[in-house]
């Protein structure tokens, strides 16, 4: 088992930024990708971005390509999103995920889900 704790999330004017952390614990020899995935109500669960457990590999939607970073800590078991230029179509409920395989931007391939964190952009 791995627990993913979420953290960072909060309430930003449009053209802010924030930076989102999530901290793995438990069986985490096991993980090889760490993802980041948004959902917004009504809305179905959205790929965000995505890093392999060494930090030499990313991956990012469109929507957030050039505005968000997604990276590794180099001295403990986190990653963090850097999330500039916000909109509010970037607010949604932001999860943390990790998997056994190579990046994917499916939610379906991911085997370990935080409880999330709320971010909200005002315009």
């Amino acid at each position: 088992q791995v627990q993913l704790v979420e953290s960072g999330g909060g309430l930003v004017q449009a053209g802010g930024s924030l930076r989102l952390s999530c901290a793995a614990s438990g069986s985490i020899f096991s993980t090889n990708v760490m993802a980041w995935f948004r959902q917004a109500p009504g809305k179905e669960r959205e790929f965000v971005a995505a890093v392999s457990w060494s930090g030499s590999t990313t991956y990012y939607s469109d929507s957030v390509k050039g505005r968000f970073t997604i990276s590794r800590g180099s001295a403990n078991f986190t990653i963090y999103l850097q999330m500039n230029s916000l909109n509010p179509e970037d607010t949604a409920l932001y999860y943390c995920a990790s998997r056994r395989g190579g990046i994917s931007d499916g939610s379906s391939a991911y085997d370990y889900w935080g409880q999330g964190t709320q971010v909200t952009v005002s315009s």
